[in-house]
């Protein structure tokens, strides 16, 4: 049996930090959530994550674990009720693929529009609605990735119910429309209603003062250059 003595490392505007959670949250599992200032990285962060010292971070038992996607697999092989991940190998195999497309070809392209502007960001935008228009044809006719049930792949781009929005208004940009993607704008209806993503979702104004910040300091930091 698994021990309870979890502590999550993390920061309120992550939805790296929030996919843990929801899996936290899934699977009824107590943990003790650590606000970290990324300004002002406390000695504990630094001390768990040296690589990379960044969130979120889990520490099971004194043991650290860090990257969100890598922490996820480990608490559905740690606790075994409501898995995310199929249990056939095969289609565990895929289930890392597609995780492994969205951080690539949608994730990152998104977040890095934030800081662009013009030609470079319409390349982004380009690129991301590509990974859409793949990701489509994969939900076609299910409820979720994982079939009727959150899957592995649910959770890693359960991010888009509120943080796409809300880069899309501050970037300026157009990624996701409902009346091309019918399948995963009904998905991210059923996502975001999910109780353990629905009481645990930050407010859509502090997401927007918060990146609106980060694209005017990428700007500036880009003018520089």
């Amino acid at each position: 049996m698994a021990g309870q003595e979890v502590k999550l490392l993390g920061a309120w505007f992550s939805p790296f930090v929030h996919r843990v959670e929801w899996v936290l949250k899934l699977k009824g599992i107590q943990y003790e959530f650590v606000e970290e200032d990324l300004n002002n990285k406390s000695p504990l962060l630094v001390n768990y994550n040296p690589v990379h010292k960044s969130v979120p971070v889990l520490v099971h038992h004194g043991n650290p674990i860090a990257e969100s996607l890598v922490i996820i697999e480990y608490i559905d092989d740690t606790w075994k009720q409501n898995p995310i991940m199929p249990q056939d190998p095969y289609e565990r195999a895929r289930a890392r693929f597609w995780g492994k497309f969205v951080e690539e070809k949608f994730t990152e392209v998104v977040r890095g529009t934030i800081t662009l502007e013009g030609e470079q960001q319409e390349k982004e935008v380009k690129q991301a609605r590509e990974a859409l228009d793949v990701l489509e044809g994969e939900l076609t006719g299910k409820k979720f990735f994982g079939g009727d049930t959150t899957g592995f792949l649910d959770i890693v781009l359960g991010w888009i119910a509120i943080w796409l929005g809300v880069i899309e208004e501050i970037a300026c940009i157009k990624v996701f429309d409902s009346s091309k993607y019918p399948f995963i704008g009904k998905w991210m209806e059923n996502f975001a209603e999910l109780p353990m993503v629905k009481e645990n979702l930050p407010a859509r104004d502090k997401l927007v003062l918060y990146f609106h910040k980060i694209r005017q300091f990428g700007l500036a930091s880009a003018a520089k250059k």
